[in-house]
């Protein structure tokens, strides 16, 4: 019988623990799970969301700080630095056969260096999509081109990553994490949500979260100001706001939300994290979802809720009908809250239409990983298209 690979999922945000949560509890029923966590996770400003994994009953076997201490682009390049030595001891000390990443944010980055350096394969989540607006496009195939075996989350997706030159025969269309987990989480009702966060639910809710757009160098507050300035001409409405990311100008994003809110207690709140599950019912449990945040395009969709998506940070990825694009720009996106209010565009959203699947993703994800032959991997190998 052979025996059970040693995969090591890597986290650090809240934003892949929410999707990864599913797969670690699929992984640590089948005895396989070792977790490296980082980034964000390990920050007081960001929420210190390893106590939610610590909560959700998964043993971290390592961790390394990477002191998010600012948010400039020079902060940002020395977090990453940081990462790669502490990566690089607790890769070691843990052995892997396999190295499983999400998406395209620098912490990632850091970890995927580290494993490709070290000689242990990676498996890669959501690879072969494009977002114009961030860097994290760069990032994404970055990782792409240094991993062996690879899960996207639409065919579109599945023939970019052939087209970069990954043998189809390692590339598996599984869709996406995230509409699993609007299906499977345990649905709050808006008496316990409120219990929970304090929020205060009105005649209308929008669930806000806004991110730099960091591949143009735009001013990070210029995004949020517009926000701001559209969400004071909708009527009697409240909002909850999570909190942006760790990237260059997060963090001044995040001090404009909190003056905004402060000067409008009984409208507007906002939350350095919601957590996974609660983030996963308030997607039910609000009106509209707006911003620049993946999840307006992946899984707010497949819980039948409205989306305006701002501005270019999202730009190239697909969409379901019920997302409506808009400027970063006031104006716009006032018109865009209230063409999605609207009945006609609430009975799209209710539809449930997404590119990304509907299926047992998590599973489908960790028995590839438990299949594949890791130890006779062997170096990558340039799968160039017919010409």
């Amino acid at each position: 019988m052979a025996e059970t690979p040693k995969i090591c999922v890597f986290t650090g945000s809240r934003a892949d623990y929410g999707l990864l949560r599913g797969l670690l509890r699929e992984l640590q029923q089948r005895d396989a799970l070792r977790l490296l966590v980082s980034g964000m996770h390990l920050s007081a400003a960001f929420g210190m969301t390893r106590n939610e994994i610590l909560a959700d009953g998964f043993a971290i076997d390592a961790e390394v700080d990477m002191e998010l201490a600012g948010d400039d682009p020079a902060a940002i390049a020395k977090a990453l630095g940081r990462g790669v030595i502490g990566m690089t001891d607790a890769l070691q000390a843990m052995a892997p056969d396999v190295l499983v990443i999400l998406g395209d944010r620098y912490e990632a980055l850091a970890a995927a260096q580290v494993a490709l350096l070290l000689s242990i394969p990676i498996a890669h989540i959501h690879g072969g999509e494009i977002t114009e607006g961030a860097l994290d496009d760069a990032i994404r195939h970055a990782i792409s081109k240094m991993a062996t075996l690879h899960f996207p989350a639409a065919e579109p997706y599945r023939r970019r990553l052939i087209q970069m030159g990954e043998d189809p025969a390692r590339v598996h269309d599984v869709g996406a994490l995230g509409i699993q987990n609007t299906d499977a989480y345990t649905r709050i009702d808006r008496a316990a949500f409120s219990a929970k966060t304090g929020f205060s639910f009105g005649p209308l809710n929008i669930l806000a979260t806004c991110h730099p757009v960091t591949a143009t160098g735009s001013d990070p507050e210029a995004g949020i100001a517009a926000l701001c300035a559209a969400l004071d001409r909708i009527g009697d409405c409240r909002i909850l706001f999570t909190a942006a990311n760790a990237d260059a100008g997060g963090r001044r994003i995040n001090a404009f939300i909190e003056a905004y809110a402060k000067t409008r207690p009984q409208r507007a709140q906002m939350v350095a994290s919601l957590g996974s599950e609660l983030y996963a019912a308030a997607l039910g449990l609000f009106d509209l979802v707006v911003g620049n945040s993946s999840s307006g395009l992946i899984e707010a969709p497949a819980a039948g809720t409205p989306t305006v998506n701002i501005g270019d940070r999202q730009k190239g990825r697909l969409r379901a009908p019920s997302v409506i694009d808009c400027a970063e720009d006031a104006a716009a996106i006032e018109q865009a809250i209230r063409s999605a209010l609207t009945p006609e565009h609430r009975r799209i959203a209710e539809a449930r239409q997404s590119p990304y699947g509907r299926g047992a993703t998590a599973r489908l994800i960790a028995e590839a990983l438990l299949q594949f032959r890791w130890r006779e991997a062997g170096a990558k190998r340039f799968h160039d298209l017919q010409i």
